[in-house]
């Protein structure tokens, strides 16, 4: 840079942010208590303060100033003078750097040291006392970028419907970590997810969409630091538009964009898990990085009699203040950021009800729910809500207004225990097949709100919800008190992996049928990575801490029998699910209407081929049924689909309901690799095996 002007130019108070307009960098920031702003720039390295600046002027509470003759690769960060009121939410502290809410890219890592807390570490009332230690050799800085340097040519969002939609959630470096056919320097960061060998699997199993945990960049908790362990979930956000640099091979953005091209090149969309519910700095006892030394009292919800505490509706201390319009505005731009710059698909909002929070309580009329469903960019892109927080009537399934998805935990929990063999579970299995009606079928909101899930990140993988009836997070250093207790889990006979056949087969029964259930249910359909391929976390249901073989896909184990066996079944689900429409039906099927005279879209059957009766409904011991789901999209005719449910110990005989003929058995999931089947004529009955379920089909011509 040329030798730095004595001041900084007025420049403008939008866009926040550091903006380079080809001539100079334009500075805007937000805080409506400060009384005074500094810039501080740095070396290329960020060890070495070269210049300060007071910003100059503040428009609308947005301090600015313009730097000329600056650019790409300027290092800088902020201080912030104003009152140190704890009492009164104020936490002002110039003596801690800040990094810009808006940083694009960061420069080094945030060193712990008692230096960042904005007062003296100590008793409980120690935040009451100011420290003035400068933290600025402990903290990352940001950088300035150029977004105008990629060739983006011809790329094209898929921009698949809802209904079409099959959901792969992985984290992006356990996904690859371990991948052999991956170059070693690349494995774990988006140019490894951007591999043809990752691609050419995401194909073959049939996805149509990679959610990705959480890829801002994140901070390394001190007391996870402290005990030899790692944020690896990355649920603890030190910047909201910057990507993690772990991520990145060679530290250039274009790595972001490159793999999300390759993906859509694929027809494969992306979807960002974000975290805009809290951020990394914590309670009022938290260190002062960002937000809180800039305007702790705009940024979080406080309590209102009591500012000096945050309230903690997310449990981790403090809550992003989404009542506050400069806070809606920093998440939209972010949100818009990652749509306009990287190409992104939707997004998965973490602890989503907070995002609906007004100082009355969830809303789903909330300021950020409004501004969000009318925004041109992002009303087009695809929305899921994480519908629940720890707060005051936080748990909001199924009450998130239309244009979202919601993460259904019905679906896991009863699909869980269904399969177990729990009693009286028959009609929650019902309604979780037709895309849990009772929850989603209001505002003319579809089946596909549903997102329909067995495993996720957040508790056990598929593996070992068939195999551990207990959880087993002795890692993670909290003497097995954290994660989930209740799994709805069971191990069929010994905890952990076995060489018992007999439990193996059980395990491998079980483990289709769930997949099965998932993708044959209305709703959308969610895979967590590696449940396709058996992997297993050791009966760790809250691996957030184990960045290790604990949480990688193991893909030596992807090479076993039975991995493969179940890779081919989860690519034949995905077909299935693709190829009938009576599996993704576009309205909520409540057996109303004929697609076909005299079949409506779904029925019900016991065993014996008889419609159930309501006091078959209440037979607490069944655990067989089937259910017919018709659907007249098909041109010239209609498709017929037949789903025989076996929770059982023991094969059972299905008598076919007499509705219609010319069965095709598509799939067993007793036997995945046979082949599709016509039933002969007159043969009316269907062994279907032990937990296992029978799909059949028919296609009926329309006179």
């Amino acid at each position: 840079m040329p030798t730095a002007p004595a001041r900084l130019e007025t420049g403008k108070p939008y866009p926040l942010g550091a903006t380079w307009d080809g001539l100079g960098v334009n500075f805007a920031v937000f805080s409506a208590h400060a009384e005074r702003i500094e810039i501080c720039l740095f070396n290329a390295n960020g060890r070495r303060e070269i210049a300060r600046y007071d910003l100059p002027e503040c428009t609308d509470e947005v301090w600015h100033g313009y730097l000329p003759d600056a650019g790409p690769g300027t290092v800088y960060g902020y201080r912030a003078h104003g009152p140190y009121e704890p009492t009164k939410g104020h936490r002002f502290n110039p003596t801690k750097l800040l990094l810009d809410p808006y940083a694009k890219q960061l420069v080094g890592n945030v060193t712990w040291s008692d230096a960042l807390f904005g007062y003296r570490v100590g008793n409980q009332r120690a935040d009451l006392t100011m420290d003035r230690r400068d933290s600025a050799a402990a903290m990352p800085k940001a950088l300035v970028v150029d977004d105008r340097v990629f060739q983006w040519g011809g790329d094209r969002r898929p921009e698949r419907p809802w209904g079409d939609t099959i959901i792969y959630e992985a984290h992006l470096k356990g996904l690859t970590k371990q991948h052999e056919e991956v170059p070693g320097p690349i494995r774990g960061t988006f140019q490894a997810l951007g591999h043809p060998a990752v691609i050419d699997h995401l194909l073959k199993i049939g996805v149509t969409a990679v959610e990705l945990l959480p890829i801002h960049a994140f901070l390394q908790d001190r007391f996870l630091v402290e005990k030899g362990l790692t944020n690896y979930w990355g649920y603890s956000t030190l910047s909201f538009f910057a990507p993690e640099p772990s991520y990145l091979a060679t530290n250039s953005l274009n790595e972001v964009r490159a793999a999300v091209r390759r993906l859509h090149d694929a027809g494969i969309e992306v979807i960002l898990d974000v975290v805009y519910n809290h951020t990394c700095e914590g309670s009022e006892m938290g260190p002062t990085l960002s937000w809180r030394g800039l305007d702790h009292a705009s940024y979080y919800r406080l309590v209102q009699d009591n500012p000096r505490h945050c309230i903690n509706d997310t449990g981790t201390g403090n809550t992003v203040n989404m009542s506050h319009p400069r806070v809606i505005q920093m998440v939209m731009d972010s949100l818009r950021y990652y749509v306009e710059q990287f190409h992104v698909d939707g997004f998965r909002f973490d602890l989503g009800s907070v995002l609906g929070r007004e100082t009355t309580g969830f809303d789903p009329g909330s300021g950020f729910f409004d501004a969000l469903r009318q925004d041109p960019v992002l009303s087009r892109t695809k929305l899921i809500s994480e519908p629940w927080d720890i707060g005051p009537g936080g748990y909001q399934l199924g009450n998130h207004p239309p244009g979202f998805a919601e993460w259904n935990d019905k679906f896991r929990d009863g699909v869980r225990r269904f399969w177990k063999g729990d009693e009286g579970l028959r009609p929650d299995l019902a309604a979780r097949l037709t895309g849990s009606a009772e929850l989603f079928d209001r505002r003319r909101r579809q089946p596909w709100a549903s997102v329909n899930y067995i495993a996720s990140h957040d508790g056990s993988t598929l593996q070992d919800i068939v195999s551990y009836n207990e959880r087993h997070n002795e890692a993670n250093g909290e003497d097995n008190r954290d994660g989930h207790g209740e799994n709805y889990s069971y191990n069929w006979g010994v905890e952990g992996e076995t060489d018992d056949e007999e439990i193996i087969d059980i395990r491998e029964r079980l483990k289709r049928a769930m997949l099965a259930t998932v993708f044959f249910s209305a709703g959308t359909p969610m895979l967590l990575s590696g449940d396709e391929m058996n992997r297993t976390q050791l009966g760790n249901n809250n691996a957030y801490c184990q960045d290790n073989e604990i949480s990688w896909v193991d893909w030596k184990r992807a090479q076993s029998e039975s991995a493969q066996t179940l890779i081919r079944f989860t690519g034949r689900l995905a077909r299935l699910r693709h190829r009938l429409c009576p599996l993704r039906p576009p309205r909520f099927p409540h057996g109303r209407s004929e697609p076909v005279p005299g079949i409506s879209d779904t029925q019900w059957f016991g065993q014996d081929g008889e419609p159930l009766t309501p006091d078959a409904w209440g037979d607490p011991v069944a655990k067989t049924f089937a259910m017919l789901r018709a659907d007249n999209a098909a041109e010239g005719g209609a498709d017929t689909v037949l789903l025989l449910i076996n929770a059982d110990s023991a094969d059972q005989t299905f008598v076919l309901p007499g509705v219609t003929r010319n069965w095709t058995i598509l799939l067993d999931s007793a036997d995945p690799d046979a082949d599709e089947r016509m039933l002969d004529e007159g043969e009316d009955t269907v062994q279907v095996g032990s937990r296992s379920v029978v799909l059949l089909w028919s296609r009926l011509d329309q006179a």
